[in-house]
């Protein structure tokens, strides 16, 4: 059985030789897309929210622009200096960040009104795990949403995608079909009231550059979505378009009430 340990280790390589790259040129830092994380969750002005894997930060930044308090963490160190030097030339007082595993967090139950974790969960070994500690701290009543890419309902078909994506990134451990993300949503006592799906067109060239994978996997990585694109494969629609190689990423925004309480009772 694979050492968690190992894992995390991964991770945190990943993302700290990333954590430029994914600050500045990446879909993680695309307005429009954190836009509409936000606008699913309807938060209110006075939401204290806890963004879960957050990275540099957009996602936090965004939340702090309309709700009381943020709270941003991560595992990986290289991202949050990158936010919090950020949050310091915005001076921000209402928002903070700190690191912490989100198998573990570090808050008291019931703790948020919103709490979110966006393109993260296909780099986590125990997602459920995660989500019952997202459920654990956000108070009865309030909001738990979950944003990432996700796969083929087709076994054959995600497991193919998969292995392009972690031969691309060796932290990538497997996006989720989403009836998948949406039953382990519901299993942690969470309502579902909006789900969201849509795409992001990614430029492989770009996309195996942003990860630094390299050669040969990054080689092996362009076979198979070729491949892919002769033979549909995977669902993910590989295209040429001016001798460069793109396919396409499905996402989904899964959104919920926290109903049930660590006591088991509903509201």
């Amino acid at each position: 059985m694979p050492d968690p340990a190992d894992h995390e280790r991964t991770v945190r390589e990943a993302f700290t030789k990333q954590a430029s790259d994914y600050a500045e040129r990446s879909v993680l830092s695309d307005p429009e897309k954190i836009g509409r994380l936000i606008r699913a969750t309807e938060p209110s002005s006075k939401a204290r929210v806890l963004d879960v894997a957050t990275g540099p930060g957009h996602v936090a930044f965004g939340f702090a622009a309309v709700c009381d308090e943020v709270v941003g963490v991560d595992i990986t160190r290289a991202p949050l200096e990158i936010a919090t030097e950020r949050n310091q030339q915005r001076s921000s007082a209402n928002i903070h960040f700190g690191q912490a595993d989100a198998g573990n967090l570090p808050f008291a139950t019931a703790s948020f009104d919103i709490v979110v974790c966006r393109l993260a969960f296909h780099h986590l070994e125990n997602p459920s795990l995660v989500l019952r500690e997202m459920a654990r701290v956000c108070r009865t009543g309030g909001t738990v949403a979950v944003a990432d890419i996700v796969v083929s309902e087709f076994p054959e078909r995600a497991s193919y995608q998969n292995r392009f994506e972690r031969l691309r990134d060796p932290s990538h451990v497997r996006a989720l079909q989403r009836s998948e993300l949406l039953a382990l949503v519901t299993e942690q006592g969470i309502e579902i009231t909006d789900v969201r799906s849509g795409t992001v067109v990614q430029n492989v060239a770009q996309w195996l550059d942003l990860a630094q994978t390299p050669e040969p996997r990054a080689d092996t990585v362009r076979k198979l979505i070729e491949a892919d694109a002769k033979h549909d494969l995977s669902g993910t629609r590989p295209f040429s378009e001016d001798g460069e190689l793109y396919f396409t990423h499905r996402t989904a925004i899964v959104v919920g009430r926290r109903v049930r309480s660590e006591s088991g009772t509903t509201e």
